[in-house]
């Protein structure tokens, strides 16, 4: 069954189409458009000062702490004698 349409409503469908895809394009396309943005650059605030890091001491065990004691004696007693011999190396050479 073929429906008789009058002129008036034949391309009425067409016409809307046509205006909704136009209007979907002119959204589209305005969308897409960039615009010039102005940004101002303020410079950044100094940074703070990072806070010293914790001094940590570490105490060696006792069978250790005794070589260490010996260590430094050792290097004390060898510190005097350079002492010594540069003190001997002065008076000498006067």
């Amino acid at each position: 069954m073929i429906r008789n349409v009058g002129p008036v409503a034949r391309g009425t469908s067409m016409k809307k189409a046509l205006v909704l895809v136009s209007m979907i394009a002119a959204i589209s396309v305005a969308a897409c458009s960039k615009k010039e943005e102005t940004t101002t650059v303020t410079p950044a605030a100094p940074a703070a000062t990072p806070a010293p890091a914790p001094t940590v001491v570490v105490t060696p065990p006792a069978s250790d702490a005794a070589a260490a004691v010996g260590a430094a004696n050792s290097a004390a007693s060898a510190a005097d004698s350079a002492a010594a011999a540069a003190s001997a190396a002065a008076s000498a050479a006067k």
